[in-house]
């Protein structure tokens, strides 16, 4: 499918806005589409959730579009990103076909995630180590084109070093094995040395995956990140009180996790 968003300036992305001491809420909007597929029907529709979403104060929106399209659709990231007044962060594959995307898409922000069609979530980070050679180019060329990059990485030194030699500008932390054991001072401790690396190396630090109101405290109280991506907890919870109240109430406990923490 031919993308195409129309005419739009390279300077009309805003930029991610700064509140809750510098941290920010992306919600990812797929579980929304992940409903509508169920049915592959037209409701409901993840636009609207993402429009609902930054009324109830979230930062920026993501998305994900997998090369077996088994949620986000191509139609869904361009009425996201024709739509939205936040920032669109595209969560993609680094494939020939996803790069052309982006780059016709012109999203604020493209974070390259690894892609299993086993998988039911994606599961772990990019192997940024021995899969350099092969996310260099796809890097390149997103930055040729004006697009910020970021890796969904493991909170290792190792792939925080790496990330920041391949030149993107964030990475993201896979929050995975925290979610599994969040009683674990070592999984919460590879994410704080992590962070503090990465903004040592001069990295914005996200983190994301299996963050919800229950155990997102720890995470938001690490000061060296300052962006976290919510999705499947937000959509589940949205279904009981609806989605702002959903994004408000994640909101809130990071608000109240990062002001204990300064």
């Amino acid at each position: 499918m031919a993308i195409s968003v129309g005419e739009r300036n390279d300077d009309d992305h805003p930029e991610p806005a700064t509140r809750m001491s510098d941290l920010r809420l992306y919600v990812n909007v797929d579980h929304v589409a992940t409903i509508r597929q169920a049915r592959r029907t037209d409701e409901p529709d993840p636009v609207t959730a993402a429009l609902e979403c930054e009324r109830a104060g979230a930062d920026g929106i993501t998305a994900h579009l997998r090369e077996d399209r088994r949620h986000i659709q191509d139609d869904d990231v361009v009425r996201i990103a024709r739509q939205i007044t936040s920032v669109f962060n595209l969560e993609m594959g680094c494939t020939e076909e996803m790069v052309g995307i982006a780059i016709r898409l012109h999203p604020y922000q493209v974070t390259l995630v690894p892609e299993r069609r086993e998988e039911v979530t994606t599961e772990g980070g990019l192997d940024v180590v021995r899969e350099a050679a092969r996310l260099a180019p796809c890097i390149d060329r997103l930055r040729d084109a004006g697009i910020r990059t970021s890796l969904f990485i493991a909170p290792s030194e190792r792939a925080v070093r790496r990330s920041h030699e391949l030149g993107v500008e964030a990475i993201e932390l896979h929050t995975g094995s925290y979610a599994h054991a969040p009683t674990s001072r070592d999984t919460l401790d590879d994410l704080r040395r992590s962070a503090a690396l990465g903004r040592e190396l001069g990295l914005a630090v996200h983190a994301g995956h299996g963050l919800t109101v229950r155990n997102v405290r720890p995470v938001a109280a690490i000061t060296n990140i300052e962006e976290l991506n919510i999705g499947h907890s937000i959509v589940s919870r949205a279904v009981f009180v609806g989605i702002r109240s959903a994004v408000r109430e994640i909101a809130d406990a990071m608000q109240e996790a990062r002001s204990s923490s300064t």
